[in-house]
């Protein structure tokens, strides 16, 4: 009996990425735009009317809406919600909330993802530490992503980072993936692993990278709504992203608006 075969990743051209650049671009100014919008008394719907003028402005689709029957544009979760919260107009940002924005854009049949985690006012120096944890480790996973590097570095990477900062949840339900004319494709990306496994990296594979990493627990729970996911103890979570591409140059991170300029550094 023939072995069914997996899926192969898709190869993008120079001009392919080219265009995913410009979605990135839009979804990266959309995050900027809805970064600085974020302030007590903002509901989480006005933010997602934000996000939707602005890419639709750029002349470009948001990649949520629609999606698998997902109602609104962005994703907004707070505090204990880890991903995939629904704007809601009765959903009121408060002093001291944390708040993870995951949004993308459609360019040409090219998609672009990223996210977000800010705080509202002041927050905990614990929670700050949180953000600046799950950021950093994803910058460790974009700084794996090297040609001839393996796939499972990228998570390797990211949860070798977090293990090192303390008791931190890893979210391993919910995890990176491939993108290109689809939102989501092959393959999976952990945020966990051992070094040197699965496939070869290549030019132009991309890949969407997104840690997602809890004060407690990486236990979730999934609410009626069946798109929020919560964490199981309640306790707060972030969730950073970004979209890269492989190149012979490096990662070039596509929704960074300066294209990833840190890792250049690192």
């Amino acid at each position: 009996m023939w072995k069914k075969r997996k899926p192969a990743i898709q190869i993008k051209t120079p001009g392919e990425l080219d265009v995913m650049r410009e979605a990135g671009l839009v979804v990266g100014r959309t995050l900027q735009t809805l970064v600085e919008a974020v302030k007590p008394g903002i509901t989480t719907a006005d933010l997602d009317a934000i996000a939707e003028e602005s890419i639709r402005s750029a002349g470009a689709t948001p990649s949520f809406k629609g999606y698998q029957g997902f109602p609104a544009c962005i994703c907004t979760s707070i505090n204990e919600e880890i991903v995939h919260g629904i704007p809601n107009p009765s959903k009121v940002l408060a002093e001291g909330d944390v708040i993870s924005i995951d949004c993308g854009a459609i360019v040409d049949g090219w998609h672009g993802d990223s996210a977000v985690t800010v705080p509202v006012g002041e927050i905990t120096a614990e929670e700050r530490r949180l953000l600046e944890v799950c950021e950093e480790s994803l910058w460790r996973g974009l700084a794996a992503g090297r040609v001839d590097g393996r796939l499972s570095d990228i998570g390797n990477a990211v949860e070798t980072y977090v293990r090192g900062q303390g008791d931190y949840g890893i979210v391993e339900e919910y995890v990176g993936h491939g993108i290109g004319t689809e939102m989501h494709m092959d393959p999976a990306v952990p945020n966990y692993g051992q070094p040197g496994r699965g496939p070869l990296l290549v030019p132009g594979m991309c890949f969407a990278v997104e840690p997602m990493v809890n004060l407690g627990t990486a236990e979730t729970i999934l609410l009626e709504d069946e798109w929020t996911v919560i964490t199981a103890d309640g306790r707060r979570s972030a969730h950073f992203e970004h979209t890269f591409a492989v190149t012979e140059d490096g990662p070039w991170v596509l929704t960074a608006l300066d294209g990833g300029e840190r890792l250049k550094s690192s």
